[in-house]
């Protein structure tokens, strides 16, 4: 199988359109569940720290992750405003937005769990960002490595590979599903989801990183975004534990 091969600059503008479709699609999300569970409104004060905090936490992540990913681009274009324009990471939008949300609490002395309702609004801006990807073949970078599966993508080189983006769709629609199907019987342990979450997407990408091309080795066959996704897991793994055992107790104790 094949998909459309687009030229540079076409790449790069469905990318952008399906970049920004996905950011503006993940806040009318955010936004509808606030609505729904009578909560106020994004720019309301108990609400406005926690999403300026999200976006300028994810859109620094997301840059600084591209060139944890592809150091070697420091050397030809460390130095031009355009080229840190360019390139993405999900996973360092999700790292990001994670500590600019939590700065800001902190900031805004605001206490309550604000992560689950991000869960939402993340699968449906990973599923429109990689549709992005996915048509913007090998000028994005994201594609997986040679493949005889009867799936494999050609993305206009003559060769089969791994369709990760269409992988990454697949496992956020179905993780993000299970999880939001559970998510009224986590109720009493509010940002737990949002935990599952986020440990279970990291851990996915550290596996399915391995099927993608290496821009650099760090060491025992390991991108950027690997290293990233350890790091973070080490971090975050007791916290999802401690809360996991602390949510039982009070199941046990009602």
């Amino acid at each position: 199988m094949s998909i459309p091969v687009l030229s540079a600059g076409s790449a790069q503008l469905v990318h952008l359109f399906a970049e920004w479709g996905a950011i503006g699609v993940g806040v009318q999300l955010y936004r509808w569940q606030r609505r729904r569970t009578g909560q106020d409104g994004v720019l309301q004060a108990g609400s406005f720290p926690v999403f300026i905090g999200c976006i300028l936490g994810a859109g620094i992540g997301n840059k600084l992750a591209f060139w944890i990913e592809w150091p070697q681009l420091w050397a030809t274009h460390g130095g031009q405003l355009a080229a840190w324009a360019s390139g993405q990471s999900i996973v360092g939008g999700l790292v990001g937005g994670l500590l600019g949300v939590e700065l800001a609490k902190k900031l805004a002395g605001i206490r309550h769990s604000t992560g689950d309702l991000f869960i939402l609004p993340l699968v449906a801006g990973t599923v429109l960002g990689r549709i992005g990807c996915l048509l913007a073949g090998l000028h994005d970078g994201t594609y997986g490595l040679p493949s005889s599966l009867p799936w494999a993508l050609d993305f206009g080189d003559g060769i089969p590979r791994h369709p990760t983006q269409v992988y990454d769709m697949l496992f956020v629609l179905a993780w993000g599903g299970a999880i939001l199907h559970r998510l009224p019987r986590m109720a009493h342990a509010p940002g737990l989801a949002f935990k599952f979450y986020l440990a279970g997407y990291l851990a996915w990408r550290l596996a399915v990183d391995s099927i993608k091309p290496l821009p650099y080795n760090y060491g025992a066959g390991l991108g950027g975004i690997q290293l990233i996704c350890i790091a973070v897991l080490a971090c975050y793994l007791p916290l999802l534990v401690a809360q996991c055992v602390r949510a039982a107790r009070v199941k046990e104790s009602t």
